[in-house]
């Protein structure tokens, strides 16, 4: 793990680049390691029994994906009423190729007026970075270009998963 702990407790997590089923073993590993109480969403197939319960006390957050219409505003109200709050999304919200990156982070830190903080994998170094902080500028065009265009530098399992980098 290399890099620095951002001096706040309020905050949306982009972990990228998400290309492999192990970037949510060795995250969660991680997470544990340092102690860190974060949250995440997952899609709600995901949270069955036997492992719903050990999901959810390790922070999981079922999210119906095709009827995520007012997640925005609801996370958003979450941060606004609970205080302290970890997030942490995976961007691309999948493991396949995308050529963007899902803007519902981007929406949520702009919602709940929280940094986004840049976690990233890097499988040639054997490295997960702590990274940047970020304040999402409310442009989610140019937030989520800049946001992928910073997760370029690091190579996921599977580094040609990875959205491609096209300037608008």
């Amino acid at each position: 793990v290399v890099g620095q702990y951002p001096d706040t407790n309020r905050m949306v997590i982009a972990v990228a680049p998400h290309t492999s089923n192990w970037d949510f073993v060795i995250g969660l590993i991680c997470k544990v390691a340092m102690g860190f109480r974060v949250n995440w969403l997952g899609k709600h197939s995901i949270f069955i029994w036997p492992f719903k319960g050990l999901l959810i006390s390790l922070g999981g957050i079922p999210v119906v994906r095709h009827a995520a219409s007012d997640m925005v505003t609801q996370v958003g109200d979450r941060f606004k009423k609970d205080g302290p709050l970890l997030l942490a999304i995976a961007p691309e919200g999948t493991r396949k190729k995308t050529e963007k990156l899902k803007t519902g982070f981007i929406r949520i830190a702009v919602e709940a007026e929280v940094p986004i903080w840049f976690v990233a994998f890097d499988y040639e170094k054997r490295q997960l970075i702590l990274g940047d902080l970020y304040q999402p500028t409310g442009d989610i065009e140019k937030d989520e270009l800049f946001v992928r265009e910073y997760f370029t530098q690091f190579k996921g399992k599977h580094p040609e998963q990875y959205c491609n980098v096209k300037s608008s």
